[in-house]
């Protein structure tokens, strides 16, 4: 008999937690990683030494978060006019919901929102100066917005695009309750053609959004990356849809990486997986990172910040599409183990934490957590 004393597993964390835990996961990302966006690897050892910038402390002031965080937010806001209509027993397009909020979203980017495009009041979330900043959106999303036409599957906006400003926005989609799976993902992917009409730009965020929607119903990490690779092949694509092969060959690639013993470095990292400027990679790099630096499963119990500093500081140092890459693996971390994986000293460094700490519990309150 082993002498060993029996590893008690962590309590899982309340809905509320993964809520909270998944946007300001994912903003901390973000904003780490958007201090070197643009910069290739040899530039960012340069600045901050051979392992990169691995923490807050390197940065002289601090950092910003960028479109990513600002688009997630609004994601949330056109998902929570839905739910406050189907609370008030009044159905509402869902997608149409999105759509005037990132039109709103557009009018803060300093670019005008089409005269044919429906009037909405401001909500709680424009009130905010920060979300205001103009912080390198993708082109894809402002000219997606800026014709003036909701964009759909079958009337797609930018038909070519599959830039990542799709599944770096499509978090909030997994944090809903009580759907079914399909229902997540056809939400996401629809969110998607909004902007972008590209099969993997739509397919990445969905798959993004079930992997979230999988860690809330409590899977583990792999499992949940597994489950919605999975999904591709449930019926849940459009007729005549099929799976698109670079996002397959992406993810499944993550995933067999994702197990290996050794990390690989970032010249390898991009040169298998890619640089994240596209949906399929920047999936694909942020998978990689969360499983490849996950503990022993046998002693993960106590180990979650050091996952999530690990995780991120592999999503960011890479030539590549830093802040994406790190955005999507915080808000897969932090819904996994709820907010308990931030570190306090980069919460401390967050911009207007106040603001994604209400559009949380906003989230949280309208879905009952």
């Amino acid at each position: 008999m082993s002498n060993e004393p029996a590893i008690t597993p962590a309590p899982a964390p309340s809905h509320e937690s993964r809520i909270h835990g998944c946007l300001l996961g994912g903003a901390l990302g973000d904003s780490l990683g958007y201090a070197v966006e643009f910069d290739d690897i040899s530039t960012i050892r340069g600045k901050f030494g051979p392992e990169g910038l691995q923490d807050f402390s390197a940065l002289d002031g601090g950092s910003h978060f960028s479109d990513d965080t600002q688009l997630t937010l609004y994601t949330v806001d056109g998902l929570l006019e839905a739910l406050e209509w189907a609370n008030s027993g009044v159905g509402a397009d869902t997608n149409a919901c999105l759509w005037l909020a990132y039109l709103r979203w557009l009018g803060t980017q300093g670019v005008p929102v089409p005269e044919a495009a429906p009037f909405q009041p401001p909500r709680w979330i424009d009130s905010h100066e920060v979300l205001r900043h103009r912080r390198a959106p993708g082109n894809a999303c402002l000219s997606g917005l800026a014709t003036g036409e909701m964009g759909t599957f079958y009337r797609p906006v930018n038909p070519d695009s599959k830039g990542c400003g799709t599944v770096m926005r499509s978090a909030p989609f997994g944090l809903v309750p009580y759907i079914e799976a399909g229902a997540v993902y056809k939400i996401s992917a629809d969110a998607a053609s909004l902007t972008h009409g590209h099969p993997a730009a739509r397919q990445s965020a969905g798959v993004f959004s079930l992997v979230i929607h999988a860690l809330t119903a409590g899977r583990g990490l792999r499992e949940a990356a597994q489950f919605a690779l999975g999904e591709l092949d449930a019926g849940h694509l459009r007729k005549g849809e099929v799976p698109d092969p670079d996002l397959v060959v992406r993810l499944e690639a993550a995933l067999r990486l994702g197990g290996a013993a050794e990390l690989l470095g970032p010249e390898e990292l991009v040169r298998v997986l890619g640089e994240g400027w596209v949906a399929e990679e920047a999936l694909a790099v942020a998978l990689y990172a969360v499983l490849a630096t996950a503990p022993d499963p046998a002693a993960a119990a106590g180990h979650p910040e050091a996952h999530f500093r690990a995780a991120i500081a592999l999503a960011v140092n890479h030539s590549g599409d830093s802040d994406s890459t790190a955005s999507i693996a915080g808000n897969i971390l932090g819904t996994f183990y709820g907010e308990e994986c931030l570190p306090a000293q980069w919460l401390a460094a967050l911009e207007a934490p106040e603001v994604i700490r209400g559009m949380a519990s906003r989230l949280a309150a309208v879905t009952g957590a």
